[in-house]
């Protein structure tokens, strides 16, 4: 089949349209014009995202949330430099 870019949008509405029942898989594989083995690597990654953002508030979100931490962190040791400098300044 001919190689197309997808948008996540789009993946994520083939799958779910499937995963409705309105349409085969068959049918929507032809309307699209995608393998059936290409429709169901998609459905697994879309499924294994899913699961994993179910997993204990997601791992993804814990990182987001470490990062954060990283980055107010940084910019409080920056904040604290800049008085320090402000002070010699004047004295």
């Amino acid at each position: 089949m001919k190689q197309s870019k997808w948008t996540a949008e789009e993946k994520m509405a083939i799958v779910l349209e499937a995963i409705k029942g309105s349409k085969s898989v068959a049918e929507l594989c032809r309307e699209h014009n995608i393998s059936q083995a290409l429709y169901y690597r998609l459905r697994d990654k879309f499924l294994e995202g899913k699961k994993s953002a179910l997993v204990n508030g997601s791992s993804i979100d814990s990182s987001y949330k470490a990062e954060i931490e990283r980055l107010q962190n940084g910019v409080g040791k920056q904040t604290i430099q800049i008085e320090i400098l402000k002070k010699q300044k004047n004295c």
